[in-house]
């Protein structure tokens, strides 16, 4: 079952660029980066409310806003804005970096010193991936590189600190409790960015929206975190390592984007990688 949870989990991820790309075809950026947080954090007052979930104490108001800037704004809204000017296969090759520095920022917040071996392992695929990036964008590092390297970054960041605070407070009452604390943040700046009208939006735009607000920012976190504690972490956790050919798989089929093979024979290269990194 951990690994039916965590199969479940990783197949809701991949699909969440995909469906970013199709909410962009009439939702501004921002609305649909820090949108999807609004809906979320509704979800889950609800949630904590009706299991009685004790509110954290004030001295873990840092750690919270840590996983806040980190997974609920950082990546959603940096990995929007790179999706308005690349594909979400490309975008995936560079994702696929996400389990690799996740690692790096567990190591930094348990204050361990990653092998040798390791940190050969990072460089070799950062070196890929910005490999990709210079000979697909015509031997320049655009914006969208930067937005996906500042995503992986910042949900690094966020779920490495999510981690530790799950010892106490538990997975999924980590997420809900960061995005209640973002909710008050969010909601003047994402009706600031409300469509005009509402009316106009055709149902694909709708359905991606909604595909990342109760999918990729509330319920993959139940199935996913499940998944960890049936299976195992390192188990389950190789999972994440099938995403990025899942997620260009689903844009083939959701977008019509082409599967090159430069793309999939990096996205290969980038995830030996990351698999090797990991068990050093």
């Amino acid at each position: 079952m951990g690994l039916v949870y965590g199969l479940l989990g990783v197949l809701i991820f991949s699909i969440t660029l995909p469906a970013t790309r199709i909410a962009l075809t009439e939702f501004d950026p921002v609305f649909v980066g820090l949108g999807r947080a609004v809906i979320a954090a509704s979800l889950s007052l609800i949630l904590l409310i009706s299991t009685r979930q004790p509110l954290p104490h004030w001295k873990f108001l840092p750690n919270f806003a840590v996983v806040a800037i980190g997974g609920i704004i950082g990546f959603p809204l940096l990995s929007t804005l790179a999706m308005r000017d690349t594909s979400a296969s490309y975008g995936a090759v560079i994702i696929g970096l996400l389990p690799l520095s996740t690692a790096m920022f567990g190591f930094w917040r348990a204050g361990e010193r990653p092998s040798v071996t390791f940190w050969l392992f990072a460089i070799a695929g950062s070196g890929l991936v910005v490999t990709f990036a210079m000979t697909s964008g015509a031997g320049a590092i655009r914006f969208a590189d930067l937005a996906l390297l500042g995503a992986v970054v910042t949900a690094s960041l966020g779920y490495a600190e999510g981690a530790i605070l799950a010892r106490t407070f538990g997975s999924w009452q980590v997420v809900c409790w960061a995005l209640v604390l973002a909710f008050p943040i969010l909601l003047p700046i994402v009706l600031q960015h409300l469509p005009a009208s509402l009316a106009t939006i055709s149902s694909n735009a709708w359905l991606g929206f909604l595909y990342l607000s109760l999918f990729s920012m509330f319920l993959v976190f139940f199935a996913w975190y499940r998944g960890l504690y049936f299976g195992g972490i390192a188990r389950v956790g190789q999972l994440q390592l099938f995403q990025p050919f899942l997620t260009i798989l689903a844009s083939a089929v959701l977008l019509g984007e082409p599967m090159k093979l430069t793309t999939f024979g990096f996205a290969t290269g980038v995830l030996l990688c990351v698999a090797l990194g990991r068990r050093t």
